[in-house]
């Protein structure tokens, strides 16, 4: 009994931890400015208010938070539709002199390496392809870090496919695209639906690369909208917490929304 009270103290610690920079930010976007400048420390205000989500609505954030959509929402069908056919043709076709493993490491050094390395680069490249300053240009730009990530993840989805489903539809005659489309596609629904949930988030957090590409304020996305609540002059933490917050939530809504998906995509709901 000791035991097992001390292993859920000791979740219950790990988990107020990570719960409260999350309070500090939903209690310092609903605290009224003075009452954060008398009361720094506190948690909750004793009076909420709205001020700061209409003053931040107010500022024409409504644009940043559909450009961060758009950018993300294209980002993400980018992602899958080139990273689903690579990943179904790294599973199920031989490749000469192991140029598959050559590939796939290829691509895994590109997933981790600092944004800051390629950064510059990708800003020479898309300026030459006039494609700076554009949001078309930015989806394009994401897929250094998406289509890795979208192809890795869809790897282990793919494998668990059985080859046996393909074999019996290639005796009744169906061709790669119908077996792909009618049968692996559907298969791995769940491991699509996760691997989309986590590239479009990736997309929507991404700041590097849209402060290089983008510099019109009305194709700014969301977090470069939220950057410029910090300036020289000072902080405004209502503004910024309630900007953030704004930010997190429609993450978190596609992600509890597409929760049964990802706990089958991840468990191995194709079995």
């Amino acid at each position: 009994m000791l035991g097992r009270a001390t292993t859920w103290l000791l979740r219950g610690a790990a988990l107020a931890l990570l719960l409260l920079p999350c309070v500090w930010m939903a209690g310092a976007a609903f605290m009224p400015t003075l009452e954060r400048l008398d009361h720094p420390l506190r948690l909750w205000p004793a009076a909420p208010t709205f001020e700061h989500f209409a003053s931040v609505w107010g500022s024409g954030i409504g644009a940043q938070v559909f450009n961060s959509l758009l950018v993300g929402a294209g980002t993400t069908l980018l992602a899958l539709s080139l990273a689903f056919p690579a990943a179904y043709a790294l599973v199920r076709l031989r490749f000469p002199a192991r140029l598959d493993v050559l590939f796939l490491m290829f691509v895994l050094a590109l997933k981790l390496m600092p944004p800051i390395t390629i950064a510059v680069p990708l800003f020479a490249l898309a300026k030459r392809l006039h494609l700076l300053d554009s949001l078309v240009g930015l989806m394009l730009g994401y897929q250094i870090y998406a289509l890795p990530m979208a192809i890795w993840m869809l790897l282990a989805f793919v494998r668990e496919v059985p080859h046996e489903y393909e074999e019996a539809s290639c005796i009744d005659g169906a061709g790669l695209a119908r077996r792909l489309v009618q049968i692996v596609l559907p298969l791995c629904g769940p491991g699509l639906i996760a691997t989309a949930v986590f590239v479009f988030i990736a997309a929507w957090n991404e700041f590097l690369l849209a402060l290089l590409f983008v510099s019109t304020p009305s194709r700014f996305t969301l977090p470069l909208a939220i950057a410029s609540y910090v300036t020289e002059n000072g902080i405004d933490w209502g503004d910024l917490m309630s900007a953030g917050l704004m930010a997190s939530l429609p993450t978190l809504a596609v992600a509890g929304y597409v929760q049964r998906y990802l706990l089958r995509g991840f468990a191995g709901g194709l079995k």
